[in-house]
């Protein structure tokens, strides 16, 4: 009887799920913390990722989960998962980074986050611009004055339109007095 019980407990340590098995539980874990970062559900990212989750998890258009929160202008999940060690410049398949992505958009929280937390300069969006370019089209000022001052920024940097954050601002620019209120 114990050798039976001794077998049983040698063929079960040693079992080993499938590849397929483990592939689907992988999976299963993605789908769920894409989710649960969609839906800004912080508890669940928190436990997923203390429970091993990868932070740099991407879905099919290889968007992170940072730059899901950053489109989602959810700051407290951004912070999270920059915590957990998430790259503020994994690019998706349309070359958007969450650090581009918040100069972008003039989410001037996450920029600051993001610079802090290792935001690369010579990573470029689809146009080979700068996080300035269309910052600086669109107007958010509080986000040029930002990356304007940031050391080593790369302020006149030209994207393959041939144009700089300046240019965009006068040609592209609404010319409202938010863009030239200094």
């Amino acid at each position: 009887m114990k050798l039976l019980v001794l077998a049983l407990g040698l063929m079960l340590s040693s079992y080993q799920a499938s590849p397929k098995e483990n592939l689907t539980t992988e999976m299963t874990n993605e789908k769920d913390i894409l989710k649960a970062v969609q839906e800004n559900n912080i508890d669940a990212v928190e436990k997923a990722l203390i429970s091993g989750a990868k932070v740099n998890t991407a879905d099919k258009s290889k968007r992170s989960l940072l730059l899901i929160a950053t489109n989602g202008k959810n700051v407290e999940m951004a912070k999270l998962l920059v915590k957990y060690g998430a790259d503020v410049n994994q690019q998706a398949d349309n070359l958007d980074s969450p650090f581009l992505y918040a100069g972008a958009s003039g989410q001037i929280e996450l920029l600051k986050l993001f610079l802090a937390n290792g935001a690369r300069f010579d990573v470029f969006n689809r146009y080979n611009g700068s996080a300035l370019i269309p910052a600086c089209e669109r107007g958010h000022v509080e986000t040029v004055r930002l990356l304007a001052n940031t050391k080593d920024f790369p302020i006149n940097h030209i994207n393959r339109l041939g144009w700089t954050g300046l240019m965009e601002a006068v040609v592209l620019g609404n010319g409202t007095k938010k863009l030239f209120k200094y």
